[in-house]
């Protein structure tokens, strides 16, 4: 089918409905060839029920990328509290203490970590006695305002089939970018998140703080796909709110196995200590949008809680996956035969000859051939539009993964050629050019002032309950005094009511024989 086919039935913007199905099939054709214990890993934002209700340990996306400024090195990201309404105080948005944030690293292909970068956090608090988190403008990280504070350790495991072999420290009391507050706040946000940006041992440079939520897709397709008329497409519903990153950048050549052999593949989890003491994984992340559109409702958290051996458990979803038929039967676009052989190479064993390792074992995760130099002009369909520095290789943050998923599950490995998107191209603020590269998060004191009545320069005040001031005031001064007269009448309304039922309970009071 064209993409001239495709935009007569308005099925242009449908991109966020089917982002599952690409790896939906393929995870069904690894099944199809004797599916080895492997990694299907969860995403994104609110995915599942138990997980939606703790979104501190919600892990949202995982970008891995040769550093375009630095290419002897790799940055590795990862986001977690999805949808950080940035105003909201008092607590704002800490990393979850007791807990585990941890980045692994395959560099054999076999699917099992190699390597596990591993965040723990500390929260740190100068004054219990009040219920702000800055007691004044906060101009370095080390300011006496800042009242909640949280620092990070970022221990390195080397793993030998999934057991540790050894442990060893590459950062210690790091501090985290805190919260964007408000301008009034935090005058010179930038110059905070600077701070933050540590070198750490083994010659690499850490970040843990808040950001502007990188992923950018219309989400409105869960309003009855699209507004039940595709009317609800192409903005970025995730503009605007916040996430909490950690970002890595370490030598190309301290986690890959060699020069020879330079593919890594990358995920995410996080762990929480249980009632018994114990560590409960409860997010787990490598592609976007598997959890979220694949996997059904009673399956859900069981498949964020359960390990990448035990994924045969949820292969009747993926060979025989839901949204392919959805987009059949709504849109008349045929769904590819199954199962899809195609995709295999892209989300399971790699591209051969661009993400595939040697001997490599199905799994899901997030491949990056370290050896392809950044792209000097990226493109943002990646593979698909001949940047082979972009995703599936890896994932760079402006990689439209919406849009490549979308065209690569209706055919576009098998010739079927089409420009299926969801109108939503770039995220709605600039990355950075050196690291952490994630863009500044969105302040709390973000909105309109209040507008002015009239072209008088006074405006509503929270000093004066948001009326305006006389100043501005477009009636009569008699209203004002009706107002104030009305207020003083109910103040002593209810003196005289609380006079009242006070010498009333003191009579009630008395006949039982006490005061």
């Amino acid at each position: 089918m064209t993409s001239t086919a495709l935009s007569r039935r308005g099925v242009r913007p449908l991109a966020a409905l089917v982002t599952g199905a690409l790896a939906a099939g393929g995870l069904a054709a690894a099944g199809a060839t004797a599916l080895q214990p492997g990694q299907a890993r969860a995403s994104s934002h609110r995915e599942a029920p138990l997980i939606s209700g703790d979104p501190q340990h919600d892990n949202t996306d995982v970008y891995a990328f040769v550093s375009p400024d630095k290419p002897d090195t790799t940055t590795l990201v990862a986001n977690w509290s999805p949808f950080e309404e940035p105003a909201g105080g008092p607590n704002f948005y800490p990393f979850a203490e007791e807990s585990q944030h941890d980045i692994h690293i395959d560099s054999d292909g076999d699917g099992q970590g190699d390597l596990l970068y591993r965040w723990t956090f500390d929260t740190h608090t100068r004054n219990g006695d009040t219920f702000l988190y800055n007691t004044g403008p906060v101009s370095s990280l080390d300011d006496p305002d800042l009242n909640v504070s949280q620092t990070y350790d970022i221990d390195l495991l080397k793993l030998k089939d999934q057991k540790v072999v050894s442990t060893s420290k590459v950062a210690q009391d790091v501090p985290v970018a805190p919260s964007n507050v408000g301008k009034a706040s935090m005058p010179d946000y930038k110059t905070l998140r600077a701070q933050a940006i540590r070198e750490v041992r083994g010659g690499g440079t850490a970040f843990a703080g808040q950001a502007d939520d990188p992923f950018f897709l219309d989400l409105r397709v869960f309003d009855l796909l699209y507004g039940g008329d595709l009317s609800e497409v192409g903005r970025d519903t995730l503009a605007g709110y916040n996430v909490n990153t950690i970002a890595l950048q370490v030598p190309t050549a301290a986690i890959r196995q060699s020069a020879e052999q330079p593919i890594v593949g990358v995920w995410s989890t996080t762990q929480r200590k249980n009632a018994k003491g114990g560590w409960t994984q409860v997010s787990r992340l490598g592609s976007p949008l598997v959890n979220e559109v694949v996997i059904p409702q009673k399956d859900k958290d069981k498949f964020n809680a359960s390990h990448p051996w035990n994924d045969a458990d949820f292969l009747p979803y993926v060979t025989e996956p839901e949204l392919p038929k959805l987009l059949q039967a709504i849109y008349e676009l045929k769904a590819p035969a199954e199962p899809r052989d195609d995709l295999v190479s892209v989300f399971l064993t790699g591209v051969k000859g661009l993400t595939q390792p040697p001997n490599v074992r199905p799994a899901e995760v997030l491949r990056l051939n370290t050896g392809i130099e950044p792209a000097s002009s990226p493109k943002r369909l990646g593979v698909l539009d001949g940047d082979n520095a972009g995703f599936p290789n890896g994932r760079r943050l402006a990689d439209d993964v919406v849009d490549i998923e979308l065209q690569a599950v209706e055919g576009e490995l098998l010739g079927n050629k089409n420009d299926l998107g969801d109108a939503v191209n770039a995220n709605d603020q600039k990355f950075g050019d050196s690291f952490p590269y994630v863009a500044l998060p969105t302040s709390g004191s973000r909105g309109r002032p209040a507008k002015k009545q009239n072209g008088d320069d006074a405006a509503r005040s929270a000093l004066n309950g948001g009326a305006l001031n006389a100043s501005s005031s477009t009636g009569p001064s008699g209203d004002r005094d009706v107002l104030v007269i009305a207020s003083a009448s109910a103040g002593a309304a209810g003196v005289l009511l609380v006079g009242l039922g006070l010498l009333w309970w003191r009579s009630r009071g008395r006949r039982r024989g006490t005061v």
